[in-house]
């Protein structure tokens, strides 16, 4: 299993031109609103069609500009799933689902197939029922189901959870995961969330303004984002402009301090990223007095803000989260361990 997408399409002043390949893991698509995720999906499926380059799945030419190959969508193995499910509101689950068996004509095999997918995504029971009579989660589930049962080669999911509250979200995702772990072929998930793509995806691509910043498995991409735009949309708060002073040190400027790192620094470096809740009242590595200049009681935990005495003071104060039994007590100094300061080099 494997997809390869290597396509530029100009809509306008915004251009899009991204590049990566995945071997069959769920791989998500990372970004802000506008970024190019949905028209990637788009291009994908053969909504839209790209003005140069190549998508292939699992061996067959989707779209190829060279060759002047551009498969219509029916014959793309493509399962696209919108955001807002696109069921038909006057027809019950039964008939929703099978829709995605339009094209086999024996009704057998279409009732074996129905059943197996009613009980993959836990249907069993609201066959007759319509969408309006249906939970969110039930008519995300009737829709995923609707495009598994045609046995797609790909199967993408564009912002499955956004129309969804925090606590029907956090259930839903974990039922997604187990359903994922279930199909049997390439993944993509948009996503503007990086918790949600943190948990469902084994690589993610960071997309900003039309073009991919990286593409690596995600808990690697977590641990060493590598630029100042990777390190922000990954979600680290403390990301400042330093300096290369040594083969496994850092300096900020700004700061007044410098900082020991675990990997080898190289030349071309520009700025440093430390994670809120990487800094620790406890830790012995890269210790410095602090003054705190404010804090934020969350339901779980704090947020505080703090400053080096040696801090610049047109520079903003720096970020630190903390669980709610770790509060220090004056005098502060605060530490971060080598392999949780992150070098970024562009």
């Amino acid at each position: 299993m494997s997809l390869f997408v290597d396509i530029r399409k100009k809509l306008g002043a915004f251009e899009l031109d991204v590049r990566f390949e995945t071997d069959g893991e769920v791989l998500g698509l990372l970004g802000a609103s506008g970024c190019g995720k949905s028209m990637t999906l788009k291009c994908i499926a053969g909504i839209e069609t790209p003005d140069a380059g190549k998508i292939v799945l699992d061996g067959v030419t989707l779209f190829d500009s060279e060759a002047k190959i551009n498969l219509p969508p029916q014959q793309r193995g493509v399962g696209y799933l919108f955001q807002n499910y696109a069921l038909f509101p006057n027809m019950t689950v039964r008939q929703n689902i099978l829709c995605g068996l339009h094209k086999e004509t024996d009704k057998h095999v279409r009732e074996h197939a129905l059943d197996g997918i009613l009980a993959l995504t836990e249907l069993h029971g609201l066959e007759k029922h319509r969408p309006h009579e249906l939970s969110g989660g039930q008519q995300q589930r009737v829709a995923l189901a609707r495009i598994l049962v045609g046995k797609p080669q790909l199967l993408m999911l564009d912002e499955p959870f956004s129309a969804l509250d925090s606590h029907l979200r956090g259930q839903l995702q974990l039922q997604m995961q187990e359903l994922l772990a279930r199909f049997d072929g390439n993944v993509l998930l948009v996503t503007h969330d990086r918790d949600e793509a943190y948990q469902l995806c084994k690589q993610i691509a960071l997309l900003d303004s039309g073009r991919v910043l990286a593409c690596k498995e995600t808990k690697a991409l977590f641990a060493d984002p590598e630029s100042r735009e990777a390190a922000r949309m990954t979600g680290c708060k403390n990301i400042i402009a330093a300096e290369k002073s040594g083969a496994y040190e850092i300096t900020v400027p700004a700061w007044g301090v410098s900082f020991t790192t675990a990997v080898p620094v190289r030349d071309g470096l520009c700025a440093v990223g430390i994670r809120a809740h990487y800094w620790s009242a406890k830790s012995n590595y890269n210790r410095q007095p602090v003054a705190l200049t404010g804090q934020t009681e969350e339901p779980f935990a704090y947020t505080c803000r703090f400053r080096y005495e040696t801090q610049a003071a047109s520079t903003p104060d720096i970020w630190w989260t903390m669980p709610k039994d770790r509060l220090p007590k004056e005098p502060y100094e605060v530490g971060v361990a080598p392999q949780n300061v992150l070098p970024l080099y562009e």
